[in-house]
């Protein structure tokens, strides 16, 4: 049987399918990237990822997370651009205007920055647990993207996705499309379970929620 570093090899030689160039890679290098763009209605339109939670800001929790599980971090965002940059970390604004939705920062990220897989995760998930990437790696089979369910209900936007996709995320959102479920269910991913901690993907969606975790967890 061939060890994975002859497989590789091989595979480089004779132009690989995407299941194929996808599949190869066991340990691949991941981005981590916090998802601070949006509108935060349900939060007054305040800009979420600086809200603090006992004294730390939302979008700080993820990252610090992140970081070890991942070999670099970046932060999507469209306002407060400098307070962001502040932490050191790349900051990469929507190219398409009105606040299209998360789709249009991860497509945003991943055209701006270098790396083959991103791990997402929106700055209102303070909580994510250290195995994240971990598990999403580990179970995403050949997909090139796959996403947390958490035993009740799927999280689109907590999601490892790889940048083959660029070409049709960008063809998705030229049509007008904004449904992250749909395209990511139409490039062939799945979801993958968490419902052994699903307390760990609680969103913090309104001023009340931050309240309500002052204080402790």
């Amino acid at each position: 049987m061939w060890c994975s570093f002859h497989l590789v090899e091989y595979v480089n030689r004779v132009n690989p399918t995407l299941k194929e160039a996808i599949f190869v890679n066991q340990n691949p290098e991941i981005t981590g990237v916090v998802l601070a763009g949006g509108r935060a209605t349900r939060m007054g339109g305040k800009d979420k990822g600086l809200q603090e939670l006992n004294g730390k800001p939302l979008w700080q929790y993820v990252a610090d997370t992140l970081s070890g599980q991942v070999n670099r971090i970046a932060i999507s965002a469209n306002r407060h651009i400098d307070i962001y940059q502040q932490s050191g970390y790349p900051v990469y604004q929507d190219n398409l205007s009105d606040y299209p939705g998360p789709l249009a920062g991860i497509l945003s990220v991943m055209k701006h920055s270098d790396g083959e897989w991103f791990l997402f995760c929106p700055c209102d998930t303070p909580f994510i647990p250290a195995c994240l990437a971990e598990r999403l790696l580990r179970q995403r089979q050949d997909a090139p993207v796959v996403w947390v369910h958490d035993g009740e209900r799927d999280h689109p936007t907590i999601a490892l996705i790889n940048r083959i996709l660029i070409p049709r995320l960008e063809a998705y959102l030229a049509s007008g499309e904004r449904r992250v479920m749909i395209f990511m269910r139409q490039v062939g991913g799945h979801a993958v379970s968490f419902n052994d901690l699903k307390s760990a993907f609680i969103n913090i969606n309104t001023t009340e929620d931050l309240q309500n975790f002052q204080g402790g967890k």
